[in-house]
């Protein structure tokens, strides 16, 4: 499970210019950004560059998706073409994991996204990064599920098909190799 942990030394200048080449690539996710300032910010917000790195690490290709135009910040999603690698054959929580008696898996999502300094994607933000491209066609990934969906024991996931968003539920336990998690990361 990855953890919140300091960049090794050499590796921010490393990931600073990995993000760059990636958001210059993919103008379209991000039109009417600049690098400059993004990149600023994070030079002022080490942990969110470790938080970055994680994702970098485990798959996601995190990249710029907009601004909040309430808080300024800007927001990182996981811009894989399909769930990030490292992350998947997670069942949703805590929770979920405890309740399995057998062939548990080896986490579950919230736990490592938290460890990792990031949030799940919720709907909303799914179906946003889904307008920016076309992502999981092949997985699937876990996504913010509400209190009372996760009360009765489920949990949402979505994917791409048919040209198409879909939103399912599971039971917050289940885990599937082709299922993982994608964040989002606010700077």
């Amino acid at each position: 499970m990855p953890n919140k942990t300091a960049l090794p030394p050499e590796s921010p200048e490393a990931l600073l210019s990995v993000l760059k080449k990636r958001f210059e690539r993919h103008m379209s996710r991000h039109q009417g950004l600049d690098w400059a300032p993004i990149q600023a910010r994070l030079e002022q917000q080490p942990e969110k560059l470790s938080a970055l790195y994680e994702m970098e690490q485990s798959g996601g290709e995190p990249d710029v998706v907009g601004q909040d135009s309430s808080t300024g910040e800007y927001l990182f999603y996981d811009c894989a073409p399909e769930s990030p690698a490292g992350r998947r054959s997670l069942c949703y929580d805590r929770a979920a994991l405890e309740s399995r008696k057998e062939h548990a898996p080896a986490n579950n999502a919230l736990d490592m996204a938290a460890a990792m300094g990031i949030e799940l994607l919720n709907e909303d933000q799914y179906r946003t990064l889904q307008t920016l491209g076309r992502f999981d066609t092949k997985t699937s990934s876990w996504i913010q599920t509400p209190a009372a969906i996760r009360k009765l024991g489920g949990a949402l996931f979505c994917d791409c098909r048919y040209d198409a968003v879909f939103v399912y539920h599971n039971g917050a336990s289940s885990y599937y190799a082709a299922r993982g998690f994608r964040g989002v990361l606010r700077v």
